[in-house]
């Protein structure tokens, strides 16, 4: 199981399954994230916290924990 916290930077990653429960799942998917959205890893911070990703157009951060939910193919 590969997870978006794994990609490497200048990687584009096709989302397979989000992990996680309740509130914390919808906000990832509320962001954009969902089944089948491409993701390109954009930079990381030098100390791994946050991951800046494009998605649907846009920028985004996110957490390394969010991204850990994220799995990836």
């Amino acid at each position: 199981m590969n997870t978006l916290r794994q990609t490497k930077i200048g990687q584009t990653a096709k989302v397979v399954k989000l992990h996680g429960e309740g509130a914390v799942r919808r906000r990832i998917m509320d962001m954009g994230i969902t089944k089948g959205t491409e993701i390109y890893v954009r930079k990381v911070a030098p100390l791994g916290d946050p991951i800046e990703v494009n998605v649907r157009g846009y920028e985004l951060s996110l957490r390394k924990a969010d991204a850990e939910m994220i799995e990836v193919e």
